[in-house]
């Protein structure tokens, strides 16, 4: 099929990236936090109400048994030191051991639930984006670089997952920060000061270091996203690498690529590491003010040993949250860019959808009609020009010309994949606009030049558009074009699993299970676009006789550039720049003269062939 901007919107001329969203330098993409994207987020998370509040919840314990374990251990210094009014000691102990055990179920339920709650989010968003992209137009298809949906549904999809799982976790830690704090000022609030103001230290340490960090951590992932494509497009293409013998050449570049990854890994590396020791020192001063500070207090009698042993255990648990907390700012900008970049997937426009009260007839007549037809995929550049062609039910219509004639256009328009800039075409009677497109894939099936077998088993792919359809009715499918006898000698017949887009079987075997999926779907009208054109000759007269079973009492539209293929069509249609150049019975075109039997008389066998003696 032709390949193409659609007429449409966007800017040929742009990059496919580009398209869906405007390039942003590096920091940019650190500096906004895109609010916009958060809200669309929470209507994800909207449906799952009751499983974030019982992360929440669960959160909450924890931090509620993070905050009584130290309070509870000053309880019990208290009264081992002979402080009379402590609770007795085996009551203290007793519940210090509760609470353990509560803090060690409470922080596994909070796992449990804050990784419950993101999946249950991701599955709903993975869905919608499939959704959506099952929908969109072929035009937007035709010019989108699938690694980088694949990206979107993927990487941009489990960046939103390490978000939300430990975006519950932040909320814990926010609360225990503040629990923290406030059991500091109740005990002793001269010690909680000077605690305190240490944490100026660590945000301008934060502000000094997270740009560059961020520099090292966006550099890190753009090596190793050139690296991942590097070694795609030489494993898809390794027939051409060794065939050229390129592996040399192809490693020395590899190399230098995964080097410039190694060195932009490395500084990501010590950069995420800078922290980890500023807390521990930041950690060690204040540990090293309460003991001095607090024990000089206990020396003059002003606060009791339980409350600098407590103090202890908070300073310890107390710079944690606030590295935890800025770490996970920096994860937020990166989730809300991942975010805006799949609602640009899921927000593309429906180019070709159903009309409001869309027609679905119980059967659609095999008739196909263009009435002054002009279409093109790009604005100012008609492929099509006011074309007009009328196929009655049960004829055979073979559509022949040069490469770029317009051919596939009309294929993909009497389907509806595109809709014209002006005129009609009508299928059965009918706009194809004002018919659902359930009607028109019900009725209208499709065999293209390079056929698709998705990973299943052969029973699944033939059956791929009938799911319904039993056993028997896909075996005499087969057994007409002739496919029985290569799938029964298979190891495991119609049960055996064929590898990816069907690469465990020849050319001419796939192109079989096309033919045998169109029959079994039984459609109205067929499409036959360039179905030989990837076949040998040698196979190519067990093609044909499949292709005569498969025709047989349709409305069939073959689309082919060998003559071979068109001998048997009732009228050929030759196109030219998109338009009509000749039309009529092959005899009848042999008898003209024109560009059909210039073909014969140079003995070309396609139209490609005939290049400058054509015109």
């Amino acid at each position: 099929m032709t390949t193409a901007a659609s007429a449409a919107q966007l800017d040929p001329a742009q990059p496919d990236d580009e398209r869906i969203a405007p390039r942003r330098s590096h920091e940019e993409l650190f500096v906004e936090v895109n609010t916009g994207a958060l809200r669309r987020v929470a209507a994800f998370i909207g449906p799952h109400r009751l499983a974030l509040a019982g992360a929440i919840a669960a959160v909450l314990a924890f931090v509620a048994t993070q905050v009584s374990i130290p309070y509870a251990i000053r309880l019990a210094v208290d009264r081992i030191t002979g402080k009379p009014e402590s609770l007795p000691l085996p009551w203290i102990i007793g519940g210090l051991v509760v609470l353990i055990g509560l803090n060690a179920a409470t922080s596994y339920l909070n796992d449990v639930t804050a990784a419950r709650l993101a999946q249950q989010v991701i599955f709903d968003m993975r869905r919608a984006m499939f959704e959506h992209l099952q929908k969109v137009s072929l035009g937007f298809m035709d010019r989108s670089h699938v690694g980088r949906l694949m990206s979107r549904l993927q990487g941009d999809v489990n960046a939103l997952q390490d978000f939300f799982e430990t975006s519950i976790t932040a909320v814990g830690d926010l609360a225990l920060l503040l629990g923290i704090t406030a059991v500091l000022f109740v005990m002793e609030w001269r010690l909680a000061v000077a605690t305190l103001l240490l944490a100026p230290v660590l945000i301008v340490v934060r502000a000094v270091w997270l740009p560059k960090a961020q520099a090292a951590f966006t550099l890190a992932r753009e090596t190793s996203s050139i690296v991942n494509g590097v070694l795609a497009e030489n494993i898809a293409g390794v027939r051409v690498v060794q065939g050229m013998r390129r592996e040399r050449l192809n490693l020395q570049d590899f190399t230098h690529r995964v080097a410039e990854n190694y060195e932009a890994q490395r500084v990501a590396s010590w950069q995420a590491q800078i922290m980890t020791p500023v807390v521990d020192v930041l950690t060690g001063t204040a540990m090293a003010a309460v003991v001095l500070g607090g024990g000089a207090m206990v020396l003059w009698g002003r606060i009791d040993l339980g409350v600098l042993v407590a103090f202890i255990f908070y300073v310890q648990r107390f710079f944690d949250p606030i590295r935890t907390i800025s770490q996970q700012y920096t994860m937020l900008q990166r989730a809300t860019t991942a975010a805006h970049r799949i609602f640009e997937v899921i927000d593309l426009p429906l180019e070709v959808q159903d009309r409001p009260g869309a027609l679905t007839p119980a059967k659609l007549a095999a008739s196909i009609e263009f009435r002054n037809v002009t279409f093109g995929y790009r604005p100012g550049v008609p492929v099509l020009r006011d074309l007009n062609i009328r196929i009655e039910p049960g004829q055979v219509i073979a559509l022949v010309g040069p490469t770029g004639s317009g051919k596939s256009s009309i294929a993909a328009l009497t389907r509806r994949f595109y809709d014209v800039w002006e005129g009609e075409v009508r299928v059965g009677g009918h706009d194809v606009r004002t018919l659902s497109r359930q009607a028109l894939a019900r009725d209208v099936g499709m065999v293209l030049q390079e056929p698709f077998l998705f990973t299943g088993t052969v029973l699944e792919n033939i059956r791929y558009a009938r799911t319904d359809a039993s056993r028997e009715a896909v075996v005499r499918a087969a057994k007409a074009v002739r496919a029985h006898d290569f799938i029964v000698r298979l190891p495991q017949g119609y049960d055996t699993v064929l590898e990816q887009r069907g690469q465990n079987l020849s050319v001419g075997e796939r192109q079989l299970l096309s033919f045998a999926r169109a029959l079994l779907a039984d459609p109205q009208i067929l499409i036959l676009d360039e179905a030989t054109a990837s076949i040998d000759s040698f196979v190519e007269a067990r093609i044909q006789q499949a292709l005569r079973v498969v025709m047989k009492g349709r409305t069939s539209l073959l689309i082919a550039h060998r003559l071979a293929t068109v001998r048997d069509a009732d009228r050929i249609i030759v196109l030219k720049d998109g338009e009509i150049l000749e039309q009529g019975s092959p005899a009848e075109l042999l008898a003209a003269g024109g560009l059909y039997a210039n073909l014969h008389r140079h003995n070309f066998s396609s139209f490609d062939e005939i290049g400058a003696a054509a015109e």
